[in-house]
C-alpha cells in the first residue's frame, strides 16, 4: 500500500468513527489535557484545511502558510471546537476531501510554511505528516480507537519516528513484540518491551506506559512535537 493510501484508509476509519459521536461525547474530555473530543475533532479537520490551502498555493503561484499564526490557529480551534455535531461533521469532511484532491494535483518539489517565516515543509511530507495527525489524534478522542488498532505499518512506522525524535532526551532499548524488532533510543540503554503501537504510544507523551514491561521505572519524558 503507498503512503496516499494508507492516509486515505485512515481518514475513512476516522470519519466513519466521527459520524458514531454524539454532541454530549464531543463536549467530555479528550485524552489531551485541557481539550474537549470537539477540539481534537476541530484540529483534526483545520489541519487538513490548513495543508489543503497551502498546496493550493504551490499551484497558484501565491505560497500561503497552514496557518496565519499561532493565535489565530488557538482561536480558530476554539470557535470550531463549539460548534454543532454536525457543523463539525461537515467541516471535517470537506477539509478531508478538500486535502485529498489537492494532494493529487502536488506539485512534489513544492515547498509549504506552517506559519509566515517559520519552518519549511516539502509538501512531498504532507502525506506522512497528514497520516500522523489522523492517526494519532483518533486514539486521542478516546472513542474505542487504540493504538493496537493501528494498521502494523503506522505503528512501526511512528515507533522510529518517536524514537529518533526522543534521542537527544532519552537512551532506551525498545523492544517491539508484535513485530518482533529492536529500535534503539539515543545511544540505547535499559530494555522497554510491548507492542508497536503501545511503545510509539508512550513515546509521543500519551499515558504512563501502559502494556509496557521494563527493566528499570520508564523515565519521565518531556511532549512531543
Amino acid at each position: 500500500m503507498n503512503p496516499v493510501e494508507a492516509l486515505l484508509e485512515a481518514t475513512t476509519r476516522y470519519l466513519t468513527a466521527l459520524d458514531g459521536v454524539t454532541e454530549e461525547q464531543l463536549r467530555e474530555p479528550s485524552q489531551l489535557p485541557g481539550w474537549t473530543r470537539g477540539h481534537v475533532v476541530a484540529h483534526i479537520a483545520l489541519n487538513a484545511h490548513g495543508f489543503a490551502r497551502a498546496l493550493r498555493g504551490t499551484r497558484t503561484g501565491e505560497p500561503i502558510p497552514m496557518y496565519d499564526s499561532p493565535e489565530a490557529r488557538n482561536a480558530d480551534i476554539e470557535e470550531r471546537a463549539s460548534g454543532s455535531r454536525d457543523e463539525l461533521a461537515a467541516f471535517n469532511q470537506m477539509a478531508s476531501l478538500r486535502l485529498a484532491g489537492e494532494l493529487r494535483l502536488m506539485k512534489a518539489l513544492a515547498t509549504i510554511e506552517r506559519l509566515p517565516g517559520g519552518v519549511v515543509l516539502d509538501a512531498a511530507q504532507v502525506v506522512e505528516l497528514r497520516w500522523r495527525e489522523v492517526e494519532i489524534h483518533h486514539a486521542d478522542l478516546d472513542i474505542g480507537y487504540l493504538p493496537s488498532h493501528w494498521p502494523t505499518p503506522f505503528a512501526a512506522y511512528l515507533l522510529e519516528t518517536a524514537a529518533d525524535d526522543r534521542s537527544q532526551e532519552v537512551s532506551l532499548t525498545l523492544h517491539a513484540r508484535d513485530i518482533d524488532k529492536t529500535v534503539l533510543v539515543g545511544k540505547g540503554g535499559h530494555g522497554v518491551a510491548g507492542s508497536a503501537g503501545d511503545l510509539a504510544w508512550w513515546l509521543v507523551g500519551r499515558g504512563s506506559g501502559e502494556g509496557l514491561t521494563s527493566t528499570r521505572p520508564l523515565p519521565e519524558l518531556g511532549s512531543w512535537k
